[in-house]
């Protein structure tokens, strides 16, 4: 049976050594995982598509996570237990047959770039046996499987083969798929955390091939010095002399915990790390190291760990833990889906995408509405010139009210004055001492004469200092209505901005508007008031009302 273990170890680490040869005599360039087209909505699970719309639109910052691919592995190694019984392994001349060997499948999904599950089921033996005696393994009662074959007081060298099932639920962390100088890993370390189930049946070689006690007492004759010194001599003598490695002794274990399949069924916990080391696309090879604590003392078949020569006074007891250091074969499957995501590095897009935009190239080179923001990122591509706009190409909008400031008339409109008009005006209800004069100002009472002047004055736009034959032709009509009303007034009104340069020409407007209706269309300038609103509207009007 162990002969068959070490051919199929042997064959698996031959057909790691074949694939990993032939990946890289296919391609000189091994590969070494991949980026995806992030423009192939195919790859997007369908709960995430409008995430990916927004995105392919520029109306998100992100793209959205694509299908990833499932892995499945097989491995194998070395399985032994760190117990009150010594472990042997294939690098130790131990007891004949050796059994120290460990077969895994494993199922692993990513669900993030650093976070992956992975379900693992690990079948295999581990072996051991001390070369100093024991002897005091009194008290034990009839669970002590050297008592119950009946050596007495005598010394006996322990001994055990254990066979483990454990099936566990393991959070995998990946350790360096961040890269910010490279595409990508050729070698992915992780971390992992697991806990489940396991199964385990002890066995002690206790009697000969005849049935009878062994006689431990020729181990040590004739040699001098303490045990670890002649441990050489001890393991030969008991390798080739005493054990005939038939195991036919159940070894201690526990009356009042749960069986599963012949074996003693136990939760547990799992701790470990290794590496995965690319071989193609769909291969890679994994090395990794695990340790598995079941909270149990009984692994081995021995509760108690005996100090030579105290005969069996001085006596520790501690758990049991099983480690499995092992070589294995992942495959990644799955249509159409990325490689998993621990293999991708995340900053994948953002990279590609500053050094070779997926935009067409002409596009991205364009601006076509001359804010600063090119076409291929600019959400509002049609501004006007000279307006002031955000990252995302858009005009500002101060108060929030869903017109831009460039056109907004009231820059900052209270909320409890909205929703506003065109202009961006918001209709708020007057207090009720303004609400008042209001009304005594329309019935003539404040000022009388008032509410037969004219209310409907144009506004005239002006971009510099010089009227046009437009604002001449609205301010005759102006003049006409105050000829015809001599009791009635009026004020200018501009809006310059906060800076001096703006103030000083909407000054220079006022003047020339007044300086037409007195010089030109000779109206009374004691008729005529001007005044100047900071941000008030636009730069480029001038209002004109009753006064």
């Amino acid at each position: 049976m162990a002969s068959k273990k070490y051919l199929l170890l042997a064959a698996f680490i031959t057909l790691f050594s074949t694939m990993g040869v032939k990946a890289q005599d296919g391609n000189t360039n091994m590969y070494r995982g991949g980026g995806y087209d992030f423009s192939d909505t195919s790859l997007i699970p369908e709960k995430r598509l409008p995430q990916q719309k927004d995105f392919l639109n520029n109306q998100y910052d992100f793209p959205a996570k694509p299908r990833n691919q499932w892995e499945i592995g097989i491995s194998a190694g070395l399985l032994n237990v760190s117990g009150d019984v010594k472990s042997r392994t294939i690098f130790n001349k131990a007891i004949k047959p050796l059994n120290t060997l460990g077969f895994g499948l494993t199922v692993r999904k990513a669900w993030g770039y650093v976070i992956s599950t992975r379900v693992q089921f690990i079948h295999g033996t581990a072996s051991g046996y001390n070369y100093e005696a024991a002897a005091g393994y009194y008290g034990h009662g009839n669970a002590n499987p050297w008592e119950r074959a009946g050596y007495g007081g005598s010394a006996v060298y322990y001994n055990y083969k254990t066979t483990v099932n454990e099936l566990s639920l393991q959070v995998v962390a990946a350790a360096n798929n961040l890269k910010f100088h490279r595409a990508r890993n050729k070698v992915s370390y992780y971390g992992l955390f697991g806990v489940g189930g396991m199964t385990y049946k002890n066995m002690v070689d206790a009697l000969d091939g005849a049935g009878a006690k062994y006689n431990f007492s020729t181990v040590s004759a004739g040699l001098t010095g303490t045990a670890y010194e002649n441990r050489k001599e001890i393991t030969k003598r008991l390798k080739t002399e005493i054990f005939d490695g038939t195991y036919e002794s159940d070894g201690e274990a526990h009356n009042n915990r749960g069986k599963l399949a012949g074996g003693t069924l136990r939760g547990m916990f799992t701790v470990g790390a290794g590496a995965q080391i690319r071989l193609s696309k769909m291969l890679s090879l994994q090395i990794e190291d695990k340790i598995t604590s079941a909270s149990d003392d009984l692994l081995d078949g021995q509760r108690w760990q005996e100090w030579p020569g105290t005969g069996g006074s001085a006596m520790t007891r501690d758990f049991d833990n099983v480690n499995y250091f092992s070589v294995g074969l992942n495959l990644n499957l799955g249509g159409k889906s990325t490689d998993p995501l621990w293999w991708m590095n995340p900053l994948d897009y953002s990279y590609n995408e500053m050094k070779r935009p997926k935009a067409p190239v002409s596009k991205c080179e364009q601006d076509a509405d001359g804010d600063g923001i090119s076409d291929c990122f600019d959400r509002c591509p049609n501004t006007p010139g000279g307006v002031s706009v955000d990252s995302h190409g858009c005009p500002f909008d101060t108060d929030g009210d869903n017109v831009p400031d460039y056109k907004d008339k009231q820059l900052i409109t209270p909320t409890e004055c909205q929703p506003v008009d065109a202009d961006g005006v918001g209709k708020c209800p007057d207090p009720a001492c303004c609400t008042d004069i209001k009304n005594k100002l329309a019935s003539g009472e404040l000022n009388p004469g008032v509410k037969d002047c004219p209310a409907d004055y144009p506004s005239l736009t002006l971009k510099g200092v010089s009227l046009s034959a437009d604002n001449k032709a609205m301010l005759a009509t102006v003049a006409g209505k105050l000829k015809e009303k001599p009791t009635c007034n009026i004020s200018l009104t501009a809006y310059p901005k906060a800076d001096k340069r703006s103030q000083s020409l909407a000054d220079k407007k006022l003047e020339a508007v007044k300086n037409y209706l007195v010089e030109k269309l000779g109206i009374s300038e004691d008729r005529i008031t001007t005044d100047k609103v900071i941000d008030g509207g636009d730069a480029n009007t001038i209002d004109i009302k009753s006064n």
